[in-house]
């Protein structure tokens, strides 16, 4: 057998395509020659972190991701997990870090329309999407540029598809300046029985390529992903893919019209390593070969060789293996949807991954070894160090509490992201019940009298860094918490973990006590991860960013006419805490933000708590006893009673008289498992009854009223200085007056 190889391999190549001196040895021992360059290429893809996991699937696989409504865990395109009445909700989320720093617009815009894919790819019809950003830090002179470009992409793409960005989170710190992370969420509906898989079967079927053509763009962009950064940074805007959302949208239609007919054996969009990727595993996972034919592929550029065709991220193309009989009835459906359907390759009973170009084999390569046999590593690691106690008498309080609190309120963390949300449509699809601003996004399911879903996005990296093992825990504990103070049950989660060079055992070790964390909640809330994302070597220069391992989560509100909300307090109503007064302070905003230190352990995470008090309000909520409910994270009690105040444009009254905890640790601590709730004054025994009983803790803080949060002689505010505070950064900052004024 003869390859054709014009190309020369040698150990600067081999290197350039992020493969290890012993990786290739590898790879020589496996198919017994020399490979050709087009061979190195896909190996590069295929075995590169992005696509393999391979620092990553040994600790993946202590994750729970089974549970009584899992009905497809990780492995897929995306997760399934059953609603009831027959239907499911179809969700993932993914990282496209690396390209929206490249290039921020496009970066972002096609870490939309992949995710988009994964969903629609399974059958779904996509339904809400969210996305968690992080830049650096907001005097840097590159991060206004990246937030700018990143949330026109996302709007970009997500408002011209047409689904609801209903959620998620942008925060800034120093340690994103070199390395920014756009994590993209989205969910859509199927009915249970029509899931469609990504495992080929059958040997001699046609393989489908559907959708839009082939050019250069994206050629290289999962190795590239798999990378650090430099000061060579420049040179991968090439690298970066280019979306075309009115396409994508031709591309969901044709699909799920493709789908009713029957057609459909097997199906795989093409994300990170393109045709290769999709190619390969299709044909791993259902112990088949492929043999595909370039010169099939439809391009839109002349000349491509072999080695671009295979590596190219083209957008919205997906791959399929079709029933031959039906070819004619799916031809004219992608016709009528003006897009591509071309034959370009069958599966075969070999185990062999071939590649014809002008008519020579460019590769034929081991299919499973590519695929699902791609190198593992159990990387060293090395734990975090505990951090000491930090006692609130040591933590000195504010001279003024009330300007703490505006500050707190108008941070650059802590302050409205109506600036970021209002360039996304919310709305569209006409099933958003509410908008991004509260603890969950909730998007009604059509179709369905009373059934509605809600989503949130969630994770405190500095409580991460402080102590990965609590700082997993506390991602999706809060993720959780967010869900429930809808009144919606979590059903399942999708993860994002991002963080620095796993070469490095400290960076390995955030990253297994992260997972550690991770499993150990999923297990103790019955919230199984059902599909994710690992984004590894975050770094530029060395300098890694903080250990980021976002939660994205789904929950069920069988009737959302119970729903709660952050503002929708009644004049008159009780304020109750639920949960422990605040005492913890230690890695808290305000350490970090007041006090400049960010010292002391991150807070820990009693999950028996967790449970408790989130079932009491779920069912508090269910049974018509809650008016408004907001659970309290960064920033502590204080800035929980202020966003609910700005949120309802109604003043607080609220009496700490009874707190045994030092004031500035009862307001700002962050202690977990904590929410805040208003109830009708004449329930409000009634609810604190039924907390004594079922072992809740609880306090009476106050009442709804006036136009000020008023607490304990601590400090009094309007809601209109509340309000300005809380939305004049982000314009500020954008227009470049925040940081104007800060010169």
């Amino acid at each position: 057998m003869t390859i054709s190889n014009s190309i020369q391999i040698t150990p600067e190549l081999i290197a350039s395509h992020g493969l290890k001196p012993d990786e290739y040895q590898r790879i020589l021992d496996l198919i017994g020659r020399e490979p050709s360059f087009t061979e190195l290429g896909i190996f590069s893809a295929m075995w590169n972190e992005h696509c393999s996991y391979k620092s990553s699937k040994k600790w993946l696989r202590t994750l729970p991701t089974k549970g009584p409504r899992v009905i497809q865990g990780p492995g897929e395109n995306a997760g399934v997990v059953d609603i009831d009445d027959g239907d499911c909700v179809v969700f993932k989320m993914e990282s496209h870090n690396h390209p929206s720093y490249i290039e921020p617009y496009q970066g972002a815009a096609t870490g939309v329309g992949g995710i988009l894919r994964d969903v629609f790819t399974m059958g779904a019809r996509p339904v809400a999407a969210m996305n968690a950003l992080r830049f650096g830090e907001p005097d840097h002179p590159k991060t206004r540029h990246l937030v700018s470009g990143v949330v026109a992409g996302v709007g970009g793409y997500g408002n011209s598809f047409g689904v609801p960005t209903v959620g998620g989170e942008v925060e800034f710190d120093a340690r994103y300046n070199g390395n920014i992370l756009v994590n993209a969420f989205a969910a859509g509906l199927a009915k249970s029985n029509a899931i469609f898989l990504s495992e080929a079967k059958g040997v001699g079927l046609p393989v489908v390529y559907l959708g839009a053509k082939t050019g250069r763009d994206g050629v290289g962009g999962a190795t590239m992903a798999s990378a650090e950064f430099d000061e060579s940074i420049e040179e991968k805007r090439p690298t970066v893919q280019v979306g075309d959302p009115f396409t994508e949208k031709c591309l969901l239609e044709a699909c799920l019209e493709l789908m009713q007919t029957g057609a459909v054996i097997a199906i795989q969009d093409m994300g990170a390593a393109g045709l290769t990727c999709s190619a390969v595993e299709m044909g791993a996972k259902g112990d088949l070969g492929i043999e595909l034919d370039l010169d099939k592929v439809p391009v839109r550029e002349e000349q491509m060789t072999a080695y671009e065709m295979m590596l190219s991220e083209s957008q919205e193309r997906m791959l399929m293996v079709l029933q031959p009989e039906k070819e004619a009835v799916a031809k004219a459906i992608f016709v009528k949807w003006g897009l591509d359907f071309a034959i370009v390759g069958k599966t075969t009973d070999d185990l062999r991954f071939r590649v014809i170009h002008q008519g020579e084999e460019v590769a034929n390569l081991p299919i499973k070894d590519l695929g699902d046999q791609a190198p593992e590593y159990d990387r060293p690691w090395r734990e975090s160090d505990k951090r000491a106690a930090l006692p609130a008498e040591l933590v000195a309080a504010p001279e003024d509490y009330g300007q703490t609190l505006l500050k707190l309120v108008g941070s650059a963390n802590q302050s409205s992201r109506r600036w970021v949300y209002e360039q996304y449509d919310t709305l569209i699809q006409g099933n958003s019940l509410q908008l991004p601003g509260g603890d969950a996004g909730v998007v009604r399911v059509e179709g369905h009298p009373t059934k509605a879903l809600a989503f949130s996005s969630d994770v405190t990296p500095r409580y991460v860094e402080a102590d990965p093992f609590e700082g997993g825990k506390q991602a999706v504990a809060e993720c959780w918490r967010n869900i429930t103070a809808t009144g919606a049950e979590p059903l399942a989660a999708t993860d994002n973990l991002n963080f620095g060079n796993p070469e490095k055992p400290e960076i390995m070790g955030q990253f297994v006590g992260a997972i550690k964390g991770i499993g150990e909640a999923c297990r103790a809330l019955d919230f199984p991860i059902v599909s994710g994302n690992v984004s590894l070597y975050n770094e530029t220069n060395g300098v890694a960013i903080l250990p980021t391992p976002t939660i994205a989560g789904v929950g069920l509100l069988p009737d959302w006419k119970t729903m709660a909300r952050i503002g929708s307090a009644s004049e008159g109503d009780h304020v109750l805490m639920i949960g422990l007064d605040g005492s913890h302070l230690g890695s808290s905003i305000y350490l970090r933000d007041i006090l400049g230190s960010t010292d002391g352990p991150a807070p820990e995470v009693d999950l028996f708590a967790e449970r408790r008090n989130g079932d009491f309000i779920r069912s508090a909520i269910r049974n018509g006893q809650v008016t408004a409910c907001h659970d309290i994270s960064s920033g502590g009690l204080a800035l929980a009673l202020a966003e609910m105040a700005i949120a309802s444009g109604k003043g607080l009254r609220i009496d700490l008289a009874e707190c045994k905890t030092l004031s500035h640790a009862a307001l700002f601590g962050e202690d977990q498992a904590r929410y805040v709730i208003a109830v009708p004054a004449d329930l409000a025994d009634f609810v604190c009854i039924n907390a004594e009983s079922a072992g809740v803790p609880f306090r009476r803080l106050g009442t709804v009223g006036g136009n000020a949060l008023a607490i304990d002689g601590l400090l009094t505010l309007s809601v209109e200085q509340l309000r300005e505070a809380h939305e004049s950064w982000f314009p500020a900052f954008m227009d470049g007056s925040a940081l104007a004024a800060a010169e």
